[in-house]
């Protein structure tokens, strides 16, 4: 089965291709506000280097978000449009969880710390999730939060991992507060990587698992019920 992965939750999107055994291709570029007319042009090139085409497909995962209205309704249309049109099952999965997956440990032996997992939000805000590690793996801790970057890591009160978009002004303002309590991953391992989204996706399809599309619906940036004041940066 041939799972292809669509991330467009942020100005960072995303596309993978995973057939149960490897990340046939992957591809995270920049994409700003100009998810309506990179997304396709991407995917159509992604296919073709592999001699592919939506034919081969098998499977859809898409990230849910939280995220930007645009980048999702841009990412979910093309989901749901391959999946209603090439009858095809569709996953979704939450933006921050594909992060938490990455931080996966590699060895069971390892003591994974609990995570904060970050996501731009505007205007020097982000949105913010804890993970704790259990025997399913990484499961989220409460609902997601709004908070401003000086907020960033307050009540942290043991060794953290903070992963996702982290800008560095917010990881000089985590090891200033929390000391030797933040332990920020490195830039490259900061990235939401669109193979770990087609894994998630994948397993759930192997399992049987799919959603309904005309059902799906993506989680916004939860901000709406606040004020917050303009902020640089």
């Amino acid at each position: 089965m041939m799972v292809l992965a669509i991330d467009t939750a942020t100005r960072y999107a995303g596309l993978a291709l995973y057939d149960g055994q490897s990340v046939l291709a992957e591809l995270t570029w920049r994409a700003g506000q100009r998810h309506t007319t990179t997304l396709m042009p991407n995917l159509t090139r992604m296919l073709d280097q592999q001699e592919l085409t939506v034919a081969h497909l098998g499977g859809l995962a898409v990230a849910l978000g939280p995220g930007s209205f645009t980048g999702l309704r841009i990412g979910l249309a093309v989901a749901k449009g391959l999946s209603l049109a090439r009858d095809l099952p569709l996953v979704g999965v939450p933006t921050l969880d594909i992060v938490a997956y990455s931080c996966v440990p590699l060895s069971s032996a390892q003591r994974p710390l609990p995570l904060c997992v970050l996501l731009e939000a505007g205007r020097g805000r982000f949105c913010v999730a804890g993970y704790r590690w259990t025997e399913a793996g990484f499961q989220r801790e409460g609902n997601y939060r709004i908070v401003g970057r000086d907020e960033v890591g307050a009540g942290v009160e043991e060794p953290t991992l903070f992963c996702g978009e982290l800008d560095a002004r917010v990881e000089q303002a985590l090891r200033a507060r929390l000391g030797g309590r933040a332990v920020v991953a490195p830039p490259a391992a900061r990235l939401r990587r669109p193979g770990y989204l087609a894994q998630l996706g994948w397993e759930r399809l192997a399992r049987g698992d799919r959603d309904d599309p005309a059902a799906l619906s993506p989680v916004y940036l939860p901000f709406q019920d606040r004020h917050y004041p303009s902020q640089e940066g």
